[in-house]
């Protein structure tokens, strides 16, 4: 059963022409040396995560976000981890457990019972599989000022129309932009 604190957030960031990873798995494309004139600075980083309880990552997220930590540190804080595989994984964190099966079941009996903001960071079928099951309620879609070309689109054929609804727009400095929309549930 639903409450109305509890949501599940997909945070995705893509280029303009909506690829969210490279082939390579390469990261530099993030950095942006644009100026936006009429841009804002954004929130305090450590601030904003604070309000993030749970992090939901399918089983090619967490591999890439490992391999990133390596080099720039583990992303996600010690905020816990649910990594949604059926694979077996190595575990270097105490905040890390991993989930097989049935989604509703992830949501409804692990999820809403221990957290109120949770946050899916990927990958793609994870993504467009929370949204046709309807059980993400916003989007919060970060465009870097890129055209990669070529790479994992975001929603490659979704095979549905969602209705969406747009509950903010920031447009950052660094000529990132943030679209914030809910999700329709009608």
């Amino acid at each position: 059963m639903r409450t109305e604190s509890f949501k599940i957030t997909i945070h995705m960031v893509s280029s303009l022409d909506g690829i969210i990873a490279k082939k390579d798995n390469s990261v530099s494309w993030f950095d942006t040396s644009d100026n936006y004139e009429k841009g804002v600075f954004g929130q305090n980083p450590e601030e904003f995560l604070k309000t993030i309880d749970c992090y939901v990552m399918g089983s090619r997220t967490y591999e890439h976000a490992l391999q990133l930590s390596k080099s720039y540190g583990w992303a996600y804080g010690d905020t816990p981890t649910i990594v949604l595989t059926n694979r077996s994984l190595p575990i270097d964190r105490q905040n890390i457990e991993f989930y097989s099966g049935d989604l509703h079941k992830l949501v409804n009996e692990r999820l809403i019972p221990k957290y109120k903001n949770v946050w899916l960071v990927g990958g793609a079928e994870l993504a467009k599989d929370f949204i046709r099951l309807k059980l993400a309620d916003e989007i919060r879609l970060s465009i870097i000022p890129i055209i990669l070309g070529d790479g994992v689109q975001f929603f490659d054929q979704i095979g549905q129309e969602q209705a969406l609804h747009l509950k903010d727009v920031t447009a950052y400095k660094t000529g990132v932009v943030e679209l914030y929309y809910e999700i329709k549930k009608d």
